[in-house]
């Protein structure tokens, strides 16, 4: 005599005949195998095959971290040095704290928000100790802003690469903190100091010359990102944030600050982050990053169809406001105006937008940028003329245009 878990499927009973016919709780009669190894008849419930009705199950209850939908999966794209945003993933212009670029030079250290302390000193009146408590005594500033390594440009002969492996190297978050000029007010800067060094607490020991003016002007000691206490990678629990100035004078992990007469001139600010211009001669303390834009959609991997499509994007200017986004779809014979989102923010990432309709035949579309200096995004060959052809990868904001063929595949148009 059989026993009835040698006849029983792994996860159904055996059908009667109301559920054959009838219904509601059957959806399918599957072949399944039972624990013994032999071939039986089972039920499939409707829940197996159709998907929930979420009117009619209840769903998780609350719980203490929010988490994406299983359907979204936007993730940074890691190298050995840095993970870049997924730019073309991404909507509107603040960048989840979680996939907001990364870029260190000796790892990410882990400090103990109880133990930190951050020394200021040199040229100043009272020579000071500040705990991660003490910042937060100060009057809490807060300001919607960009970053952006000065290395942000990669290319591919082939045209397969995306806006995040192109420009992925920049995100924008709102910055929380206290005002640098609150800092330098407390410890009293000397008529003479003109500079001072910014010393990181990682394995590097990052460090950078900075002007005095600058820290005055809107430097901040940033404590917290988009609503929460800054992550590890970005410098946690306190870093300096310089709005539109290239991402490695912003020290994570800030543990010291040095005035001087003087720029210290550190290996990060002679053999480093400096990059060539014509005739041999190498530019330093190149600060500002340079008005860029770029399209994020249509571009690679995308495959578009003929009629109505938005072109969109970001654009942004380390010396202030976007004043205007100009697109083309004609491989740069004609350029009209983008709409730009609301708000338009100094030193920050702005929307925009471009209603065009695609007639199916093989083009190029591009985005240039015009910040309120007046200064335009250059082309590629523009860029190689004013540096010669040793041009470096730092500071370099080239037009990107994306091939939209014939099919609707759009790749990267690599510049030469």
């Amino acid at each position: 005599m059989k026993s009835e878990t040698e006849d029983t499927p792994l996860f159904h009973k055996p059908l009667s005949r109301r559920k054959l016919l009838g219904g509601a709780a059957t959806a399918a009669v599957v072949l399944v195998q039972t624990a013994v190894g032999k071939t039986v008849q089972a039920a499939i419930p409707e829940a197996a095959v159709i998907p929930d009705d979420p009117t009619k199950k209840q769903g998780p209850l609350p719980s203490e971290l929010g988490t994406r939908s299983a359907y979204e999966k936007p993730v940074r794209k890691p190298s050995d040095t840095s993970s870049r945003t997924p730019l073309q993933d991404l909507y509107g212009t603040i960048t989840p704290a979680d996939l907001h670029y990364e870029r260190h030079h000796g790892g990410v250290p882990t400090i103990n928000p109880e133990e930190y302390e951050l020394y200021i000193h040199g040229l100043v009146e009272k020579p000071m100790k500040f705990t991660l408590s003490d910042l937060k005594r100060f009057p809490a500033f807060s300001r919607i802003c960009f970053l952006e390594c000065s290395g942000n440009f990669r290319s591919n002969p082939a045209g397969k690469i995306t806006p995040q492996e192109i420009a992925g190297l920049t995100s924008q978050s709102e910055w929380t903190g206290v005002l640098l000029s609150t800092l330098f007010r407390e410890v009293g800067i000397k008529p003479n100091a003109t500079w001072f060094l910014a010393e990181g607490s990682d394995a590097a020991v990052m460090t950078r010359s900075i002007p005095v003016k600058k820290g005055l002007q809107d430097g901040m000691i940033a404590y917290a990102q988009n609503g929460e206490a800054i992550r590890p990678e970005q410098g946690y629990p306190a870093r300096l944030f310089l709005p539109g100035w290239e991402g490695n004078t912003s020290v994570k992990w800030l543990r010291r600050i040095e005035f001087s007469d003087a720029p210290f001139m550190t290996r990060e600010e002679t053999s480093k982050y400096t990059e060539p211009v014509k005739d041999g001669k190498i530019r330093q303390f190149s600060f500002d990053m340079d008005a860029r834009s770029i399209i994020t959609f249509p571009t690679y991997p995308v495959q578009v169809e003929k009629g109505w499509i938005e072109i969109r994007g970001i654009a942004w200017s380390g010396r202030g406001k976007i004043t205007k986004v100009e697109v083309s779809t004609d491989a740069g014979k004609t350029w009209q105006l983008a709409r730009l989102q609301d708000p338009v923010l100094d030193k920050a990432h702005t929307y925009f937008r471009h209603l065009w309709q695609w007639n199916g035949t093989e083009t190029e579309i591009m985005s240039r940028a015009v910040d309120e200096t007046g200064y335009t995004q250059p082309t590629f060959n523009q860029l190689v003329a004013a540096r010669g052809d040793n041009k470096g990868g730092y500071h370099f904001n080239p037009i990107t245009t994306w091939l939209i063929q014939w099919d609707g595949q759009v790749l990267n148009k690599p510049d030469k």
